[in-house]
């Protein structure tokens, strides 16, 4: 009778290739995961640098200081829509001025602290207040 050796790879070699092969996955998971985290943690951030009565209308400037772009659809004064229709685009670290003249639905003048927001398409509002004379 014939005794035939079997022979295979090393134990050594075997933990070698498994490791090498467990480490080549742990690399590919991280690239996907840190590509869903960057798609999923973009957000608008509006912030309104400045708000003031210039003798005959209100001027705000906003900046979207965000990780992405955003659209203002809508100012608000006193919480009535007073500028509707709105496409104003904000790129990432835009700027946009806006000129909100008195009037019936708008900034009412006379000593009065009005409430201007600006109403993006995603659903957020971005108040300030300013002192009108």
């Amino acid at each position: 009778m014939m005794v035939r050796r079997k022979a295979g790879i090393s134990p050594v070699v075997a933990t070698v290739i498994l490791v090498a092969v467990a480490i080549v996955i742990a690399i590919a998971v991280a690239f996907w995961a840190s590509g869903l985290v960057g798609v999923f943690t973009r957000f608008e951030k509006i912030e309104i640098q400045t708000a003031y009565w210039n003798g005959s209308q209100v001027v705000v400037i906003a900046k979207n200081s965000g990780s992405s772009p955003a659209v203002i659809d809508m100012i608000l004064v006193n919480g009535l829509p007073c500028n509707t229709g709105l496409s104003n685009q904000l790129s990432v670290g835009g700027t946009v001025s806006f000129n909100i003249p008195p009037g019936a639905t708008c900034v009412r003048t006379g000593g009065i602290t009005n409430e201007i927001a600006l109403h993006t398409t995603s659903g957020k509002t971005y108040p300030v207040a300013v002192l009108v004379p």
